[in-house]
């Protein structure tokens, strides 16, 4: 069982950058792959970025390739999502999911551990 809380969320201008974090309970954290999803107003929940329970691996989805970076400390059971030269179409609540560790991280189902969220918002 993992339980997820995510922070960091806030305003900030178009072409700013700003850092979430996903901070994990749990011992065996260092198992599980972790993945940003968001979900904007009035649209469907989109995968964001994926890392693999190692840090090895990630994934990004094509809009935010060379954007968004994101790192997992395993010792602090955090993963963390830096978002630079944010868009207004970039402002969503942004969420983050843990799944265990096995799968290709091409394939965005399967999480089955959420947080709560935290509302990014761009301003043009």
């Amino acid at each position: 069982q993992v339980r997820l809380s995510e922070s960091g969320g806030g305003s900030v201008p178009a072409g700013g950058s700003r850092r979430l974090s996903c901070e994990a309970s749990g011992r065996t954290f260092d198992q599980y792959d972790v993945a940003w999803f968001r979900v904007a107003q009035g649209k469907e929940r989109e995968f964001v970025s994926a890392i693999a329970w190692s840090g090895g691996s990630t994934f990004y989805r094509d809009s935010v390739k060379g954007r968004f970076i994101v790192s997992r400390d395993n010792a602090k059971n955090t993963v963390y999502l830096q978002m630079n030269s944010l868009k207004p179409e970039d402002t969503a609540a942004y969420y983050c999911g843990a799944r265990l560790r096995g799968t290709n991280l091409q394939w965005t189902k399967g999480y089955s551990f959420w947080g709560q969220g935290t509302q990014v918002t761009v301003s043009s």
